[in-house]
């Protein structure tokens, strides 16, 4: 996450600002809603379980726009997590912080209701939905913390471009291997409508095995549905991976060069994960 450099930081040092729920409007609490509903709608046999068992535990369509007042003693009580308002993309060192502290930053805006289908800046809908629901589960909400603090370190070592195809390739963009099939659990899949659809169903994007030397070799673009997705086997599998001293890896990836995106050539881990269709929701 970052800024432009002519961003300028709120009254609180740690960029965060009172989310102020009721100023929200009528209008831009029917785009939750909209939002909402049609993600409710299509989640189901494609999202995996501990995002829709946090989407149901957090109860997000009440009354449109989530209050945090409301989300976060529940959110608290689960996994120690909680979500902050910021004014918008914060700086590195302050989202990273954030995370190692068990503190989600979450925009303050949402979008307009002509921008359901693609926003350039990361809105509340995007935030919340996307990322809370997962922040209920102890496993990932241990991953999150683990990610912050290792992402801190790797800003020391000038590894952080590394660390964030991680963060991306995850967290935003990752699938899970059930024995159901393929789910989402990465929030810029889950919040989007057009990409749960061509994550999970489209032939054409590679779905791989999740390695992580191989995701921090893999650039990643922003103005379109992914080309790839890596899958991985657990999100216990993710936490323990992410755990270990990355170091050694660090020290691996000074020397190496970048993979492009369509590239299917670097061992054993570019197999193709066998896609199969996810149960339509009824």
């Amino acid at each position: 996450m970052s800024v432009s450099p002519a961003a300028t930081c709120p009254a609180r040092p740690d960029w965060t600002i009172d989310q102020a729920w009721e100023r929200y409007s009528p209008e831009e609490h029917r785009v939750w809603t909209t939002l909402f509903e049609r993600q409710r709608d299509l989640l189901p046999g494609r999202a995996c379980d501990a995002f829709l068992k946090g989407l149901d535990v957090l109860d997000l369509h009440r009354g449109g726009i989530p209050d945090f007042a409301r989300i976060n003693p529940e959110l608290r009580r689960l996994t120690g997590w909680e979500v902050v308002a910021v004014p918008g993309l914060v700086p590195d060192e302050v989202f990273f912080d954030h995370l190692a502290h068990r503190r989600f930053p979450a925009g303050h805006f949402i979008r307009a209701a002509d921008q359901l289908d693609y926003l350039s800046e990361p809105d509340i809908f995007h935030d919340v939905f996307g990322h809370v629901p997962m922040l209920t589960d102890p496993i990932f909400g241990d991953y999150m913390q683990a990610y912050g603090e290792g992402a801190l370190r790797a800003r020391s070592l000038n590894h952080l471009h590394h660390l964030a195809r991680l963060y991306w390739y995850s967290v935003e963009f990752g699938l899970l291997a059930t024995p159901e099939g393929l789910r989402i659990y990465g929030a810029g899949i889950v919040s989007s409508r057009g990409e749960t659809i061509f994550a999970l169903e489209d032939p054409a994007p590679h779905r791989l095995e999740f390695d992580l030397e191989r995701i921090m070799r893999t650039p990643y673009r922003t103005d379109d549905f992914q080309q790839v997705y890596f899958v991985a086997p657990s999100l216990e599998g993710i936490l323990a991976e992410t755990l270990a001293d990355f170091g050694p890896l660090y020290a691996r990836l000074a020397g190496a060069r970048d993979i492009a995106i369509a590239d299917l050539s670097h061992g054993p881990t570019d197999r193709s994960v066998a896609k199969r269709p996810a149960p339509v929701a009824k």
